[in-house]
């Protein structure tokens, strides 16, 4: 999905940004996260966002930890998106996509008077996420593809293999780990990795370990 507002740096990007705690939840650069918004917080969250810049960022509870300010705390690496759909449904939900634009990682969380969180950031370690389709000819494709299809003959993935053969490198290998049936410590393990080619790696490994395992996953890639 092409945005109108091009970033190429981390200086095209706000240091602070509202976010959105999600639990196994996904958002990687240049990907699609539909999201079906009810909360009261978050519709404000929303309609804060298209009065300014448009950009969310999406992070994960950590694993560990007590309640800070009747909170979770947040795992210190996340994604901002821009919101670049949006539909109300009639019923006071809205129904968003947002497009991922790069990593940052969580300088501080901020004491606001909003009804959502929101994060002092930094995205100059992952400045290689502003580059399109970068690291593309390190990836193990053939070495995704079998672990793929090894996975979906032993669960009831259905897959699109069309889609799959059409599909870059880069499209490939973000489009599976965002939408692959694993849990929050493996998807927070494909979002920091720190490469192309590493979240392909990751990716392969999870998928062999599940199957070592027996995984009975049920979804539908596509």
């Amino acid at each position: 999905m092409s945005m109108n507002k091009p970033y190429r740096d981390p200086g095209d990007l706000p240091g602070v940004i509202p976010v959105f705690p999600l639990e196994a939840a996904l958002m990687l650069p240049r990907g699609q996260l539909p999201l079906n918004i009810f909360e009261p917080r978050y519709l404000a969250m929303i309609d804060d966002a298209l009065r300014a810049d448009r950009i969310i960022g999406m992070v994960q509870p950590a694993l560990t930890g007590a309640p800070d300010r009747g909170s979770r705390p947040l795992q210190p690496v996340g994604c901002a998106g821009r919101l670049t759909q949006i539909a109300e449904t009639g019923d006071g939900r809205y129904v968003i996509t947002l497009s991922g634009v790069a990593r940052f990682r969580v300088v501080e969380e901020l004491t606001t008077l909003t009804p959502y969180r929101q994060c002092r950031v930094d995205f100059h370690e992952f400045a290689g996420d502003f580059v399109p389709r970068a690291g593309e000819k390190e990836v193990d494709r053939d070495g995704l593809v079998k672990a793929l299809r090894a996975f979906a003959d032993s669960t009831r993935l259905s897959i699109d293999w069309k889609a799959i053969d059409q599909a870059q490198n880069e499209e490939l290998v973000n489009a599976l780990a965002m939408m692959s049936p694993f849990g929050p410590k493996e998807k927070q393990a494909l979002l920091e990795a720190p490469t192309l080619k590493a979240r392909a790696e990751v990716l392969i490994a999870i998928t062999e370990i599940e199957l070592a395992r027996g995984g009975n996953a049920t979804s539908t890639l596509q």
